[in-house]
C-alpha cells in the first residue's frame, strides 16, 4: 500500500538530522510519497516503484536500477519487521537530492550483508534505537533543476499506482533489467575499446609530435650552439680588427712622425745655417730627399692597401726589364743591411723583357728584402730568379722569386698571423726596429693581384725562406729603349713637380719647355712643336681634360702624343674624357723609362714633316 505525498504525518517515526553531505538550502522537503511494505510481494513492488521514480527524476537506467536493487536487498531483509514503510522525499536546490528512507518499530533491522551491498550501490546511512531503526538510500537527480517540479508531480503518481507484483513477475522485471544492464554493459565496453583505440591513435599521435618536436628542438639547440659560435667568431674578429686598429694608428703615428720630423728639423737647419759648407748642406738634402721618398712610400703602402681591399687597385702590365729592375733594387737597398751581412740578388739568365706591373714587382721585393734585412744581425739574404716550365710545355711557364735570409725566424704559431695587416711578432727582436705591420700582407696581395703566389717557410733561429710565383709574359717584340726625343712639353701648375720631372724628361729629350698653365699651353705648343706633352691633369681654370680636349680638336696639334700624369687614383679619372692620350699614368710611379715607352707608342696618325726654320720663316 502507498501513501501520497503529505497524507500522513510522520511524527511517529523517528527522524535524524541529514547527513553532513546534503546542505539544507531552506527550500522545504517534497514529500514524494510513502510505501507500505508487509509481505514479500511489496517487495517486488517496491523494486519496480523506486526504479521508476528514479527513471521519472532523470537518473539514467543503470542508475534506477542501482536504485531498486538497494531497495530490494533492503526491504527483503526487513520484512516481517512491524510498521516497514518506505518514505520518498526530494530535497530540492542547486543540487537536489532523493532521499528513500525505510523505518521500522520492531524487528531485527537490514543484515550487515544487505547494508554492505546497499552501501557499495548508492551512499546508504543506518541508524537503530532498540529494535526500531531506519536506512536512508541517496541519490542524485540528473534532471534540470528548472524540470523538478513538473517531474516530482510525476513521480508523486507512480508512487501512488504502486502495487504489489507476483514473485514471477518480479523474477521476469529483474531479467528485464539484467538484459539491459549486460547490453548497456556490452555497449560501453564496445565504447571503451572504441575510445582505447582512439586513446591509443592519439598517444601516437603524441609520440610521433614529441619525436618531431624534439627533433626540431634539437635542431634548434644545434643552431642555437652554431650561431653562438658564430657570435664568439664574429667577437673574436672584432677584438682583432680592434686590436690591429689600435697597433695601426700606434705604428702609423709613429712612422708618419718619424721622416715628417727628419724634414722638418733639417729644413730648418738649413734655414739656420746658410753659410754651412756646401757638402753638410748636400748631406742634409740628400737626408731630406731620403724622408720624403719614405713618407712617400709609406702613404703609397697605405692608399694601396686600402684600394686592394676596396677591389680598386688593378695590375698596370707593361714590358719591363727585369734584369734591369732587379740590380737597381739591390743599389737601393744595399745601404739597409746592417755590417756583416750581405745582401745578394742573382739576376735571371738568358731571359729577355717580360710583360708585368713593375711598380708592384718592386715593391713586393723591396717589402721582403726590407724586411729580412731588418730581422737579419748575422749572414746573408739573398734574392734568386729561375723560370719554371713544366717538362715539354709550350706554354712560358713561371717565374719564380725566392727571398732567403738568416735571421731570427717566425714561430710557427705566428706564421699565419704575419699576413694579418699590422701584426708584428712579439719579442726582444723587435726593439729598435720600426715598421707598420704592413710589408708581408701587402707583398702577398700585390702578389695575387698579380695572379701569382706567395709561400713563407721559417724556423726559429734559422731563418725564413719567402717564394713568390708569378705568371711569366714574354714582351712582345719591339724596341726596348726608345730614341731620344728632340722636343718635350710639360704642362703642370705645381712648380715643385716640375722640378721634379724636369730630369727625368731630359733623360729621355734633348729639349724641355716648361708650360705653368693650362691657359698658355696650346701657344707653347704652337711654337715650340715638339715630338711629345706630358700633361697634367688637375690645373686651376683651364685643366687637363680641357686642354687635351682643344689639342684633339686643332688639326696641326692632334698628331702630337700626349701622356697624362696625375697625382690621384687612376680610377678615379674620366676616361671616357681621355681618350685623346696615350697613356695615364700615376705621378708617384714616374719613371723616365714608362714616360718613353708611353711616349713612343704607335701613332694612329703620322706626324707631319717639321718645317725647316728657312720654311716657317724664322
Amino acid at each position: 500500500m502507498s501513501t501520497p505525498s503529505g497524507d500522513v504525518p510522520r511524527d511517529d517515526v523517528p527522524v535524524d538530522d541529514p547527513p553532513a553531505d546534503v546542505v539544507p538550502t531552506g527550500d522545504a522537503t517534497i514529500r514524494l510519497g510513502t510505501v507500505t511494505i508487509a509481505t514479500t510481494q511489496d517487495t517486488f513492488a517496491l523494486r519496480r516503484s523506486g526504479k521508476a521514480v528514479a527513471e521519472t527524476l532523470g537518473s539514467d537506467g543503470q542508475d534506477a536500477v542501482r536504485l531498486a536493487t538497494a531497495l530490494s536487498e533492503l526491504s527483503r531483509d526487513l520484512v516481517g519487521a512491524d510498521r516497514l514503510t518506505a518514505d520518498f522525499d526530494l530535497r530540492p536546490g542547486p543540487e537536489p537530492v532523493l532521499h528513500v528512507t525505510l523505518s521500522w518499530r520492531d524487528g531485527p533491522g537490514p543484515a550487515a550483508a544487505a547494508l554492505d551491498a546497499s552501501a557499495r550501490l548508492l551512499p546508504t546511512s543506518h541508524r537503530t534505537v532498540g529494535r526500531s531503526g531506519r536506512v536512508r538510500i541517496e541519490q542524485r537527480p540528473t534532471a534540470p533543476p528548472v524540470e523538478l517540479a513538473e517531474r516530482s508531480t510525476k513521480a508523486a503518481r507512480v508512487l501512488a499506482a504502486h502495487s504489489g507484483s507476483t514473485a514471477l513477475e518480479d523474477a521476469h522485471a529483474q531479467t528485464r533489467d539484467l538484459i539491459a544492464a549486460l547490453e548497456q554493459t556490452r555497449a560501453q565496453g564496445e565504447d571503451l575499446r572504441r575510445l582505447n583505440d582512439e586513446l591509443e591513435e592519439t598517444n601516437r599521435g603524441v609520440l610521433a609530435l614529441y619525436s618531431q618536436l624534439s627533433e626540431e628542438l634539437e635542431e634548434t639547440n644545434r643552431g642555437v650552439v652554431a650561431l653562438y659560435a658564430e657570435l664568439d667568431e664574429k667577437s673574436r674578429q672584432l677584438r682583432e680588427a680592434s686590436e690591429a686598429k689600435t697597433r695601426f694608428w700606434a705604428n702609423v703615428s709613429h712612422e708618419l712622425r718619424t721622416p715628417v720630423n727628419a724634414v722638418v728639423g733639417l729644413a730648418e737647419l738649413l734655414l739656420a745655417d746658410a753659410d754651412a759648407p756646401s757638402e753638410v748642406r748636400g748631406h742634409q738634402l740628400s737626408l731630406i730627399a731620403d724622408s720624403g721618398r719614405t713618407l712617400l712610400a709609406l702613404v703609397d703602402e697605405l692608399l694601396d692597401v686600402a684600394k686592394a681591399e676596396a677591389g680598386n687597385l688593378e695590375p698596370a702590365l707593361a714590358p719591363l726589364d727585369l734584369r734591369a729592375v732587379l740590380v737597381h733594387l739591390e743599389d737601393t737597398l744595399r745601404g739597409l743591411a746592417a755590417p756583416g751581412v750581405t745582401l745578394t740578388i742573382t739576376p735571371p739568365d738568358g731571359l729577355g723583357p717580360v710583360l708585368g706591373d713593375e711598380t708592384m714587382l718592386v715593391r713586393i721585393l723591396r717589402n721582403l728584402l726590407s724586411n729580412a734585412l731588418k730581422f737579419t744581425a748575422t749572414g746573408s739574404v739573398r734574392l734568386d730568379t729561375d723560370v719554371a716550365r713544366p717538362p715539354g710545355a709550350e706554354e712560358p711557364g713561371r717565374l719564380v722569386l725566392t727571398v732567403t735570409d738568416t735571421g731570427v725566424g717566425i714561430p710557427a704559431d705566428q706564421q699565419e698571423h704575419v699576413f694579418e695587416e699590422f701584426y708584428q711578432v712579439k719579442g726582444p727582436h723587435q726593439r729598435g726596429r720600426s715598421g707598420t705591420g704592413l710589408g708581408l700582407p701587402y707583398a702577398r696581395r700585390l702578389t695575387e693581384l698579380l695572379g701569382g703566389t706567395l709561400r713563407l717557410e721559417s724556423e726559429p733561429g734559422r731563418g725564413t725562406v719567402i717564394t713568390v710565383c708569378l705568371p711569366l709574359h714574354p714582351a712582345p717584340a719591339g724596341p726596348v729603349a726608345p730614341a731620344r726625343l728632340p722636343v718635350l712639353v710639360t704642362v703642370d701648375d705645381d712648380p715643385a713637380f716640375r722640378a721634379v720631372l724636369k730630369p727625368l724628361l731630359h733623360r729621355i729629350a734633348d729639349e724641355v719647355v716648361e708650360v705653368a698653365d693650362g691657359r698658355d699651353a696650346l701657344a707653347a705648343v704652337r711654337q715650340a712643336r715638339p715630338d711629345g706633352i706630358v700633361l697634367d691633369l688637375h690645373m686651376d681654370e683651364v685643366d687637363g681634360y680641357e686642354v687635351l680636349a682643344r689639342l684633339r680638336a686643332d688639326p696641326a696639334l692632334r698628331h702630337i702624343p700626349v701622356v697624362v700624369v696625375t697625382s690621384e687614383s687612376l680610377d678615379s679619372t674620366d676616361r671616357t674624357r681621355l681618350g685623346h692620350a696615350r697613356a695615364v699614368l700615376h705621378k708617384p710611379t714616374l719613371t723616365s723609362g714608362r714616360l718613353a715607352a708611353a711616349l713612343s707608342a704607335e701613332r694612329a696618325v703620322p706626324p707631319p714633316r717639321r718645317p725647316t726654320p728657312h720654311e716657317d720663316g724664322s
